[in-house]
């Protein structure tokens, strides 16, 4: 099962690596290339639920191998996008159509992991599973700096053996295909589908529509108003897609919340750090690569730490020691940013992996393990659907964020060298696409004064870069403060095995 996600989390970080290779060859624009990578995001998020409960149906075994088809089908078809006006359009669909893949995949491996195990060794099992996946998460960013001096349609290419082992391995595995009989809540998946993308358009269109655009808040306000809906029908349907009496047990709500919070940082960090190593420290792909690798090595070490405290202590002192780690971690790689020196940074950047690593074992296998009258399956559908939509607002509320603070730096630096106001805020909106989007095209073409003076303003807009940048990461600082105030809530204590425990574990092993 650890070799069947691979590709889901490797696909997290891959992209963001070949961001700006992708950008200049079928000429993209910035904001078209967040989409690429928030549309993976967003379909893992909407469509995580009804993975899970499609395990539960049709049995796991079944809903791996699916999933498996699917996103190695929609890899390959990523990397055969056309040179074209429908580049975008073709990228944006079969990433879509990947996340919808590893949205039936990943909550039907887990549920075969989480029943093979006991409560009492799921922490450490849960901590390597997450541990070590999400060390393959750091695998991201080093083939895909190597894959993309190839050319970057290799980073989907690379799935297919892997997925041609995994469906060996599962083959193999010989797992037992459990299902219930119970009706499928198609409506349910609408409304979560249509409230997650409604919402997340509003926060990632923001930037070109503006906050105070009608069209923004229809959208955010909109898709929240759709979500309410969904959770009101939730309770009336006999066999609902999400199992929301789940959320009566107060541990299992805090659990959700602390990773809400430490999910709005995680994944978005892999684009934001890429690019500002590829912009500011004019780094290259492969460098790139190993400055993230800082960031998993903390991680990594702090993942098996946290799955040992879980099960010696519960989850509560593990999420407080994430959160506040990994807010100290982000505040201080924040203050560094500006030093423009890869180096300097790597214990701040090793310090934020290292709360983050705390948090999300621990979290998402105490949120399992107090599963009340719901499946593995589904209670896995709602953390991950949680942590995957987190993911997805948090790209596009600091993309947001990053755009506008990074026009107003630029347009202040042209000013301050004589362009004219005008002439500065429209070359600034230019330098700013340019710069968020392709590390490769920092400066518009064109001859005369004013073009002149913004090649010649280049490092200091590099910083102003790094300083826009500061306030993304400051954003994620806060957003782990306020998951640590959400832990301080957390019971506490440690989930013993239910009376039927045995027999589920004794029946998953046969």
């Amino acid at each position: 099962m650890m070799f069947a996600v691979a590709m889901t989390f490797i696909d997290q970080t891959i992209v963001s690596i070949a961001a700006p290779g992708i950008v200049a060859d079928l000429g993209l624009s910035a904001s078209g290339m967040q989409w690429v990578i928030n549309a993976y995001l967003l379909s893992l998020a909407a469509f995580f639920a009804l993975g899970g409960r499609l395990a539960d149906l049709w049995g796991p075994r079944r809903v791996v191998v699916a999933g498996t088809v699917i996103f190695v089908v929609s890899s390959v078809l990523c990397g055969c996008v056309p040179d074209g006006d429908y580049a975008l359009t073709w990228l944006i669909v079969f990433r879509a159509i990947q996340g919808l893949g590893a949205a039936l995949l990943f909550p039907a491996a887990l549920a075969v992991v989480v029943a093979v195990f006991p409560v009492e060794r799921r922490g450490r099992a849960l901590a390597l599973f997450f541990g070590l996946t999400g060390a393959l998460t750091a695998i991201g960013p080093l083939l895909g700096g190597w894959l993309t001096a190839w050319t970057w349609r290799a980073i989907f290419w690379v799935n297919v053996p892997v997925a041609i082992v995994a469906l060996i391995l599962t083959g193999f595995a010989h797992i037992s295909d459990r299902r219930r009989r119970e009706k499928l809540d198609v409506v349910g998946a609408l409304l979560i589908i249509a409230g997650m993308g409604l919402s997340v358009l509003g926060f990632q269109q923001a930037s070109a529509w503006g906050w105070d655009s009608a069209a923004t808040w229809a959208c955010v306000v909109g898709g929240l108003a759709v979500l309410y809906v969904f959770c009101r029908y939730e309770r009336r349907v006999h066999h609902p897609l999400i199992n929301l009496t789940v959320f009566r047990d107060r541990a299992f709500t805090v659990d959700a919340l602390v990773l809400f919070f430490a999910m709005l940082a995680f994944v978005p960090l892999f684009f934001f750090a890429s690019v500002y190593s590829q912009v500011s420290l004019s780094a290259s792909p492969n460098q790139a690569a190993l400055y993230l690798l800082y960031f998993f090595v903390g991680f990594a070490i702090a993942s098996q730490w946290g799955g040992r405290i879980l099960d010696k202590q519960g989850a509560r002192p593990a999420m407080k020691t994430g959160c506040v780690v990994g807010a100290v971690g982000f505040a201080l790689w924040a203050g560094k940013l500006t030093d423009l020196s890869m180096h300097d940074q790597w214990p701040y950047a090793a310090l934020a992996g290292a709360g983050i690593g705390f948090i999300l074992a621990p979290a998402s296998t105490d949120a399992v393990n107090r599963a009340i009258d719901a499946s593995y399956g589904e209670v896995t559908g709602i953390t991950q659907t949680v942590r995957n939509y987190a993911a997805s607002v948090g790209l596009a509320i600091f993309s947001t964020m990053l755009t506008h603070t990074m026009t107003d730096n630029v347009a202040g630096t042209l000013r301050s060298r004589g362009l004219p106001p005008d002439r500065a805020d429209s070359f600034a909106e230019q330098v700013t696409q340019s710069v968020t989007g392709n590390a490769d095209a920092r400066t518009p073409t064109g001859d005369g004064p004013a073009a002149t003076t913004m090649r010649n303003a280049m490092s200091a807009i590099r910083m102003d870069f790094a300083e826009a940048n500061q306030w993304v990461f400051y954003g994620m600082a806060v957003a782990l403060g306020i998951g640590f105030l959400c832990a301080l809530a957390h019971p506490g204590g440690r989930v013993t095995a239910p009376a039927d425990t045995t027999a589920e574990h004794a029946s998953a092993q046969r």
